[in-house]
């Protein structure tokens, strides 16, 4: 699997798109925001710069891709306000990798700003200015010292690569319970090496006293062997095709994705000895699986929360999938799915890490 091309979500012309599924990610968001006004308030209390440059990194397509950015701008709009200040430009850079569905994103920005306009003046359509960068946040993205503010929602979990020496990783397709120990210290090195990388990547862009809030999944023990990943449910519904014939177990054996959920030690441990951040805010939180808002409940009143579920998972995984196990098998994977998360009672809740970081000087 060549990461880069098949680790993105579906695109917006897509029946199961993520755009339209994605309410899980939102409400991490959400329950996140406290901390990214926190965060901006703490940074720009003293002295607001002319231009304010914001990054957001795995910005993927949708709704959700806004969201973070008018809550930004709404922070320190409220702050100029206040201290009568003049509110400053803002260059906005959204992140993702070479596939993510950009043209959908870049299309959404004049609604984007047409609501900035009619909820802060038209003076804001004239200070925000909205690109993109397309490449992996594991390099170098951005010049030096020119960022002040990083954010980055349900990304980081994601892997640069599937570990080496996990083929004995039999009847799972990332680290699970039931995973050896050899391929639980390959997830474990992988995430190492990738977020090291990406502080000190970060370290370099971002300005002194620059400020940064992350958001990933992860688990609420430090044992890896104690917590269900939420991809089992995806593993036994492959396995059951397996059982009717339609996949090959070598084809199941063969497949991994890049993806790892740390614990909050972790997190921390290795902001620390990378070095470059210090840690405003470490939380582990949960939202549940089954949290879909009035606009979702009303749009999808007809389908069951398994099989919303399902559409979430899908919307996620199915370009990793297809690339290894073909088109054909997708439909049926995920009513499988559906099933599966119905019988083992799959609708609790999701934890997830946020940590608030501040450059060193």
């Amino acid at each position: 699997m060549a990461e880069e091309k098949v680790l993105r979500m579906n695109e917006a012309d897509h029946g199961i798109s993520y755009a339209n599924n994605s309410v899980i990610q939102n409400a991490v968001i959400s329950k996140v925001m406290p901390i990214i006004k926190e965060s901006i308030s703490d940074m720009f209390s003293k002295t607001v710069p002319d231009c304010v440059k914001v990054a957001d990194l795995g910005c993927s397509s949708g709704p959700n891709t806004f969201v973070t950015i008018s809550q930004v701008i709404d922070a320190i709009h409220g702050i100029c306000t206040q201290q009568q200040l003049k509110l400053p430009e803002f260059e906005v850079i959204l992140n993702d990798l070479p596939e993510n569905d950009f043209n959908s994103v870049f299309k959404s920005v004049p609604g984007f700003i047409e609501r900035l306009e009619k909820e802060k003046g038209d003076m804001v359509r004239e200070r925000c200015y909205i690109g993109g960068v397309a490449g992996s946040f594991y390099h170098r993205l951005f010049p030096t010292r020119s960022l002040h503010f990083v954010h980055s929602s349900y990304a980081l979990h994601w892997l640069s690569m599937v570990p080496v020496g996990v083929e004995n990783n039999k009847g799972n397709i990332c680290m699970a319970g039931s995973s050896p120990p050899n391929v639980v210290r390959a997830y474990a090195q992988q995430f190492r090496k990738d977020f090291t990388d990406f502080l000190s990547m970060r370290s370099k862009e971002m300005i002194p006293q620059g400020c940064m809030v992350l958001t990933f999944t992860a688990r609420k023990n430090p044992n890896p062997s104690n917590e269900d990943y939420g991809l089992e449910l995806v593993a036994m519904s492959l396995l059951d095709l397996v059982a009717q014939g339609v996949v090959k177990e070598a084809d199941v054996d063969t497949f991994n994705i890049p993806l790892y959920a740390p614990c909050k030690e972790e997190v921390g441990e290795i902001v620390e000895s990378e070095g470059s951040f210090e840690i405003k805010e470490l939380q582990v939180f949960q939202v549940g699986l089954n949290c879909s808002n009035r606009d979702e409940q009303l749009r999808n009143k007809d389908i069951q929360p398994e099989k919303s579920y399902a559409n979430t998972m899908r919307a996620v995984l199915e370009p990793m999938i297809s690339s290894h196990f073909g088109d054909a098998i997708i439909d049926e994977l995920f009513i499988r799915f559906a099933a599966n998360s119905q019988m083992n009672s799959m609708h609790g809740n999701k934890v997830n890490i946020v940590v608030s970081m501040e450059k060193k000087q």
